[in-house]
């Protein structure tokens, strides 16, 4: 089978790439290992930022569908001391630019956007290999091969397209993250849902931290951010028959901190999911190499900072316009795609609340040590993204 533009991977990424191609009528395959749209759950809330996800939306002309899913009022912030003070409570009024949709949501309207055959379920990629003159081979698992005239790697954090590009692969950053989820809190939680508010909220401390989401409904969706080595957690049962004992045996950490706060994990109403959190060398370049490039985790995968959906959003939108650009010239667009994309991927971005619990600029050498060291914010991102295991 040939085709013109295969990307891997129906993320935010690889469904924002093959939308605005078609919106300027150029077609595209995306071949995603997932059974179906609905196989698995797709992750809580994100925050689209005015200044990349929400430019990737207009230039895939789906701000409209983008709006009608915002929920009202999750903009709201307040941070927390560990013994339950409230140095920070920021309501939302409507006018900050991050507002917050579901994942699944937002994703499925990119989905809905595109023709019906544009993405091709149930294709887990085995490898790839290049055939000369920037054309390459992709393998799936159950034999099927593609060929293509540009490939992009839309694949996340274990991209089974990046080997073509570089050697680089993630490594563990030295800290996890237990997600856990309290429902009809309002009622069963209220001292955790005071804490909590109407929107997120963050608890940091040095080298931990607690994030929690108030999501659809009456539901508090926490991360629980420990800088343990990965044997730590691998010594923990994560299984549906440990729930009880994980929450309490994550808890202990916590010992000292206020109920409200600790409660997020304590009585979680799911079994709580570990998230080992990777990321590949900062500034991670590679050679252009005709006919292949890379989006979003598989290209600069790193520590999470909030940025990583919006950004695969605005790799894969503006790798678009690049080709669109050059229609007859793959490398003039791939060039002028990863020229600008290099620099975007390391970008430090501030966001509000920053300096309320010490992730925004310091000033002084201890402050900067310190901010270094607890990086509250860094949980923004990842939680909500599907499963980041090889």
């Amino acid at each position: 089978m040939n085709s013109p533009v295969t990307i891997i991977g129906a993320g935010l990424g690889g469904l924002t790439l093959a939308r605005v191609l078609h919106v300027h009528g150029m077609e595209a395959t995306v071949y995603e290992a997932e059974s179906s749209p609905s196989a698995r759950a797709q992750g809580g809330l994100l925050d689209i930022h005015d200044y990349n996800g929400q430019l990737a939306l207009q230039d895939a002309d789906l701000m409209d569908e983008f709006q009608a899913i915002i929920l009202a009022g999750r903009q709201a912030l307040r941070v927390l001391d560990p013994d339950g003070t409230v140095t920070l409570d920021k309501a939302d009024d409507g006018t900050g630019g991050r507002p917050e949709v579901p994942r699944g949501e937002l994703r499925q309207i990119l989905l809905d956007s595109l023709p019906a055959d544009t993405v091709r379920w149930g294709h887990k990629v085995s490898g790839a290999r290049a055939l000369g003159e920037g054309r390459h081979e992709v393998t799936f698992a159950d034999g099927r091969t593609v060929t293509t005239g540009l490939l992009v790697g839309a694949d996340g954090a274990w991209s089974r397209v990046r080997p073509l590009l570089t050697d680089a692969v993630p490594e563990y950053i030295g800290k996890s993250v237990v997600e856990t989820y309290l429902f009809e809190a309002d009622t069963r939680h209220p001292a955790a849902a005071k804490a909590v508010g109407g929107g997120m909220m963050i608890a940091p401390s040095p080298g931990k931290e607690i994030f929690a989401h108030r999501e659809k409904g009456d539901t508090l969706h926490a991360y629980v951010g420990l800088p343990m080595p990965q044997d730590w957690f691998d010594a923990i049962d994560f299984t549906d028959a440990a729930a009880a004992a994980t929450a309490a045996r994550i808890a202990r950490e916590f010992d000292g901190w206020a109920p409200e706060l600790t409660t997020l994990i304590s009585e979680s109403d799911t079994t709580p999911i570990l998230r080992s959190l990777h990321a590949l060398p900062t500034g991670l370049r590679w050679d252009r190499t005709p006919g292949v490039t890379l989006l979003g985790d598989a290209a600069h995968l790193s520590a999470p900072n909030g940025e990583g959906a919006n950004l695969a959003m605005l790799d894969g939108a503006e790798l678009a316009k690049a080709i669109v650009a050059h229609p007859d010239d793959i490398e003039s667009a791939l060039a002028a795609y990863e020229r600008d994309m290099f620099p975007r991927s390391t970008e430090v971005v501030t966001f509000e609340g920053e300096e309320a619990h010490g992730t925004g600029p310091a000033s002084d050498a201890d402050a900067a040590s310190d901010a270094a060291n607890d990086p509250a914010q860094a949980l923004l991102d990842v939680f909500t993204a599907p499963d980041r295991t090889p």
